[in-house]
């Protein structure tokens, strides 16, 4: 019996290849939606997918803001109409200026920025807007120690953002570190995490502010406090990773990598065409899982190349189609200008991943 992955039509689609699954992301979608509670308290990240086809799935059940990490993503969202945009990654240098280009290019969409340091909040000032304020949230160090204020920093950030240049929306905290198996011990972390945090928000109040919180593994737990944002991105697409750690998130694998067998070197060896070229290979973690070949280890990874043990391999001829899952999908999703999109087991169109590239000049179009 084949596996939900494999399409009917491989031999129309060359390796490697990145291959999505609209109804498993729509079902991923309806569980956000569940866990959330509404479509109003979600602000999902775009960063895994860099796709507008994913977005506008969002859109149709109702999700109307977005947060994302590049400018190119800012953009690709504010192209599919959304109104709410937050750029969460600080932007300094000319990336400042071309942020001021997308608003006025985007005038529909309000576009809003991070800041955790009283320098960005002066480089932002020196600049002259005709249009509007700069839209600003302040982040929030949760104990990543990557971007964030301290409480007593970002204390100070808000009354520097007192001025007629700035609308402050409010708060947002990432805490892509709290990745405890276990959800007992995972809200445990959460709760002593924000305990100091909640000290500085609640001092302000939210009325008219917004908090936006958590990773795709803590959203649930942050889903139990009302009035906090949620901020998933992985969930839309998940990977084998996440599976693999977090099953009680029951979130559905919806993005698979399609690859052949070009080589056979020895009895019990496969070389298949999935170097780290094209699957992320940063972390400590074998890179793919192929469900095909459960006993499959890794030997040597290079480019173009991935080489593979199992006791299998004389099953395996030269040319047959392999399906891996990646361990970390994110950027494996961002080695590839499309993907595939499989319907009815088989891949019926191509969605690009527009938002993979950067902006190399100021005034690029």
């Amino acid at each position: 019996m084949p596996h939900w992955f494999e399409i009917t039509n491989s031999d129309e689609v060359l390796s490697p290849a990145l291959l999505f699954y609209p109804e498993r992301i729509k079902q991923n979608i309806g569980r956000m939606l569940s866990i959330a509670g509404s479509a109003d308290r979600l602000r999902p990240h775009v960063k895994t997918y860099k796709c507008k086809e994913v977005v506008r799935l969002q859109m149709d059940a109702g999700i109307n803001k977005f947060k994302c990490a590049t400018l190119k993503e800012a953009e690709m969202v504010a192209q599919c109409g959304i109104k709410d945009v937050l750029v969460a990654y600080p932007l300094v240098g000319p990336n400042k200026k071309r942020f001021l280009q997308l608003m006025d290019r985007y005038s529909d969409t309000k576009f809003s920025v991070l800041v955790d340091h009283a320098d960005q909040i002066a480089g932002w000032k020196s600049m002259t807007h005709t249009h509007s304020a700069i839209h600003v949230f302040i982040d929030l160090d949760a104990g990543m120690h990557r971007t964030g204020a301290t409480p007593e920093k970002a204390d100070l950030l808000v009354g520097l953002l007192s001025n007629p240049s700035f609308e402050f929306r409010g708060w947002h905290c990432y805490d892509g570190h709290i990745h405890q198996t276990n959800y007992s011990e995972r809200q445990a972390a959460v709760e002593q995490q924000y305990k100091p945090l909640l000290e500085l928000v609640n001092k302000y109040g939210l009325e008219g502010k917004e908090f936006i919180c958590g990773s795709s593994i803590s959203f649930p737990i942050h889903a139990t406090y009302p009035k906090r944002t949620l901020s998933p991105g992985t969930t839309l697409l998940w990977d084998h990773g996440y599976s693999t750690k977090f099953p009680d998130l029951q979130f559905d694998v919806a993005a698979i990598l399609m690859a052949r067998v070009v080589t056979k070197p020895e009895r019990d060896l496969l070389c298949i065409d999935l170097g780290y070229k094209a699957v992320a290979s940063e972390m400590k973690e074998a890179p793919v899982f192929f469900p095909q070949i459960p006993d499959a280890e890794i030997q040597t990874h290079s480019e173009e190349h991935l080489v593979i043990k199992t006791k299998d391999a004389e099953k395996w001829k030269i040319g047959n189609v392999v399906y891996g899952i990646p361990w970390h999908i994110c950027p494996s999703v961002a080695m590839y200008d499309q993907a595939g999109v499989v319907r009815y087991g088989k891949v019926s169109d191509y969605w690009s991943i527009v938002a993979r590239t950067r902006y190399h000049q100021v005034n690029e179009n």
